[in-house]
């Protein structure tokens, strides 16, 4: 048994064919490309919706990616259970599209950060993160100049208690600093998940660290996470 991954293609994404490459070839996987204006997902397992800059990030990013035809059925998709990953401008589509709380806005240091950092994994019983160790440090790129997560302290509290923050930035001991933060991210946070557990959004790219030839390959905790809870290999 193989994993159905549909990766949705918008205008300005830069990051599909990384994310197609890396489920298909790398793991083994059945993939294929989901334009933005198809209606309907159809027979996929699991959802990407990948980095880039949808739309140019005019108005602020993903807020007209979600509008575009695919996002309809691709939120009725995760609200019936369906698998669903977003990653950078992914991430600020998925929270757009109301599937995560909070937002991502502007950089604290209003430049574009493009760079290796560190993670803090919060939670390794989710599907995405089950081949990490709890409080496991992996690094992994990023490229965005709009990762600061935004919520209220009310959704921040919910969410760390919870269970539903998969990642942080930290430093090489593990530590949350204002250092090791790339962005100014409201407690540090690098990625969260939906209540269901079936939704992640993350800000870092594993697919941009997913083979040694790339110089890294914590990436691929996460991908292997992905298709370990789904076909228990």
């Amino acid at each position: 048994m193989s994993i159905r991954f549909g990766v949705i293609v918008f205008p300005g994404s830069n990051c599909d064919h990384d994310a197609y490459h890396v489920t298909k070839h790398v793991f083994g996987q059945e993939a294929r490309f989901i334009w933005h204006k198809e209606s309907e997902l159809g027979d996929v397992d699991f959802v990407i919706v990948p980095g880039g800059f949808s739309y140019g990030d005019y108005l602020r990013s993903g807020a007209i990616a979600r509008f575009s035809p695919i996002m309809k059925d691709v939120v009725r998709f995760a609200n019936s259970g369906g698998a669903v990953m977003g990653i950078c401008n992914g991430f600020q589509i998925l929270c757009e599209s109301g599937l995560l709380p909070g937002a991502l806005m502007r950089n604290e240091s209003l430049r574009f950060a493009c760079k290796d950092v560190l993670l803090r994994t919060e939670n390794n019983t989710s599907m995405f993160t089950s081949n990490l160790e709890k409080g496991e440090i992996i690094r992994i790129p990023i490229a965005h100049g709009e990762g600061n997560y935004f919520a209220s302290d009310d959704v921040l509290d919910r969410l760390e208690g919870d269970g539903r923050v998969a990642f942080k930035y930290c430093d090489a001991t593990g530590a949350t600093t204002k250092e090791s933060n790339p962005n100014g991210a409201a407690r540090g946070i690098a990625g969260i998940m939906n209540e269901g557990g079936n939704v992640l959004g993350m800000m870092p790219h594993p697919e941009r660290a997913s083979e040694a030839i790339l110089g890294r390959t914590d990436g691929t905790k996460i991908f292997s996470s992905i298709v370990h809870s789904m076909v228990g290999a």
